[in-house]
């Protein structure tokens, strides 16, 4: 029978050069016995996973996970796929990697994407130039390639003895070849460094988490490899608790007032720029250490540049004030949706 039986598909994945771990992805229509037979046809076994298996991902206490997030992370890691993060700038789509690090227990790698990144640099570089001094001034052995390989972030995560894991961040700022340019080594877990011959291959399938911010669209292929969840900005419940893990002491009238300020501002349709979560954790940093108090804040908006970064947004919100509009007090005022 061919090996895309409509009852199972398999996904292989070479973690060690004497072993083949089989990920079954059973069809919904299929029985459990048509699933052990397909199995056994294919030289592997379904190995049924308990509850405690998925669920290894539960949040941190510095990092406030929605209930949809941590079963994208405990997908992702269960499928042993990319978990592609979009949402907002401002959060918490980078931040997330370094929590399910810690959560997990593993060590995390960090790679950085700019305009100017290729794939190719994520897995290694060939430093020419410090090879071509060492063999003008005589210094180091030019003779082995291998001392002026250096890994890139991916390559040290497909090389690392225990399983890490890596932050692909802002994959959208790359040209639009650069996801379909990691591909094969995504699904393979394994490449060869074409100077030496020398194959590195992944002992244990990294966690990779991939963040975007949507500035381009990322091809279809690449989307069709990953676990997707879209991080929704915190309603004022969550945003409560996030404020908590930051400023575990604020005072509740106070922090009313903050949050009071900060979701009008966001319901503004002049402002090109809504402030973030991250913008907010920095404003009320700055309340506090200048002592701004509740009856303060209900008056105006102290430190507005740390909450607006566009000139036009400033300039909008002065319009506002010198026509007479009035700055909310109570949540009444933002209208029924916040009602509290």
């Amino acid at each position: 029978m061919d090996r895309n039986h409509l009852f199972v598909r398999l996904a292989h994945v070479e973690l060690k050069p004497s072993r083949r771990v089989v990920c079954v992805l059973p069809d919904p229509g299929a029985s459990r016995a048509e699933l052990l037979r397909e199995a056994r046809r294919n030289g592997s076994h379904l190995r049924m996973s308990k509850n405690g298996d998925f669920h290894r991902f539960q949040g941190t206490p510095g990092y406030i996970a929605t209930g949809p997030l941590v079963d994208a992370v405990n997908c992702a890691i269960a499928l042993g796929r990319p978990l592609l993060l979009k949402g907002e700038p401002g959060t918490g789509k980078t931040v997330l990697a370094r929590h399910v690090a810690e959560g997990l227990g593993m060590p995390m790698l960090e790679w950085h994407i700019k305009s100017t990144s290729k794939a190719v640099e994520g897995l290694y570089v060939y430093d020419t130039v410090q090879r071509l001094n060492d063999s003008r001034f005589g210094t180091g052995d030019v003779a082995d390639i291998r001392h002026y390989i250096k890994l890139g972030p991916l390559g040290r995560a497909f090389a690392a003895p225990a399983r890490v894991v890596l932050l692909i961040d802002e994959v959208d700022k790359a040209d639009l070849e650069f996801p379909n340019d990691l591909l094969r080594e995504l699904d393979e877990m394994r490449f060869t460094i074409v100077e030496t011959g020398d194959e590195i291959v992944a002992q244990e399938r990294p966690v990779v988490l991939v963040t975007s911010n949507n500035e381009k669209e990322l091809p279809d292929a690449f989307l069709r490899r990953c676990v997707f969840h879209y991080i929704e900005f915190p309603d004022v419940a969550t945003m409560r608790k996030i404020v908590a893990v930051h400023h575990p002491h604020l005072e509740a009238k106070l922090l009313d007032q903050v949050l009071i300020k900060f979701y009008w501002l966001r319901e503004q349709p002049e402002l090109r720029k809504k402030p973030s979560t991250s913008e907010l954790v920095d404003w009320i940093s700055a309340l506090l250490r200048s002592g701004i108090s509740q009856k303060q804040l209900e008056e105006h908006i102290p430190f507005i540049g740390a909450l607006l970064k566009k000139e036009q947004d400033v300039d909008a919100l002065g319009r506002y004030d010198r026509q007479g509009g009035k700055i909310p007090v109570r949540w009444a005022d933002l209208g029924p949706r916040y009602n509290q």
